[in-house]
């Protein structure tokens, strides 16, 4: 479901001050409707390597890719996968291999099939807010000073908003933010 958070959570895990100590490369790559395994290989090789990449060759790419990333520790954020071809999925992941033992791909997606075709250990769904936690996401983006009570008479039409907003946490904070 889009809204709901998949990118927010990938977003703190990559920016985890535990995760920069714990692996030895990091990339992210908003995959989004085009699933271009040259586009994201070259992005990944960009990000080992802190540099400008001028290849054109995919195969080059990826070796050179696999060479860097030969018995390091990495972890890779595959955000808002759509491509549920196994073939392109196995082409791109080929470099990833020669990583060490603990390399991690996260991917997000709103499709159950993407999970399934790069062979997911694990999937989490994440679901919507809970009423209440979503009025306070709500209320921080509405009420910028965080103090609604000047203004109490907005809150029961805050709160049918909110409902409007069925849990999902974008919906809340965008509304929120133009109010």
């Amino acid at each position: 479901m889009g809204g709901i958070g998949k990118t927010t959570l990938a977003q703190l895990v990559y920016k985890d001050k535990r995760v920069n100590e714990h692996f030895d490369f990091k990339a992210w790559v908003c995959v989004s409707d085009e699933f271009d395994v040259f586009r994201v290989t070259k992005t990944v090789l960009e990000a080992v390597t802190s540099s400008t990449c001028n290849m054109k060759d995919l195969n080059l790419l990826q070796v050179t890719l696999q060479d860097k990333l030969m018995g390091k520790k990495f972890i890779l954020i595959l955000d808002d996968v759509w491509n549920e071809n196994y073939a392109d999925w196995e082409i791109l992941s080929s470099p990833f291999r020669s990583g060490a033992r603990g390399s991690t791909v996260i991917v997000t997606t709103r499709n159950d099939n993407v999970a399934s075709i790069m062979r997911a250990v694990s999937t989490d769904r994440l679901k919507p807010l809970l009423e209440d936690d979503c009025w306070l996401l709500f209320e921080k983006y509405a009420f910028h000073d965080g103090n609604f009570d000047a203004r109490s008479q907005l809150e029961v039409i805050g709160r049918q908003i909110v409902k409007r907003c069925e849990g999902l946490p974008l919906a809340a904070k965008a509304i929120g933010s133009l109010l």
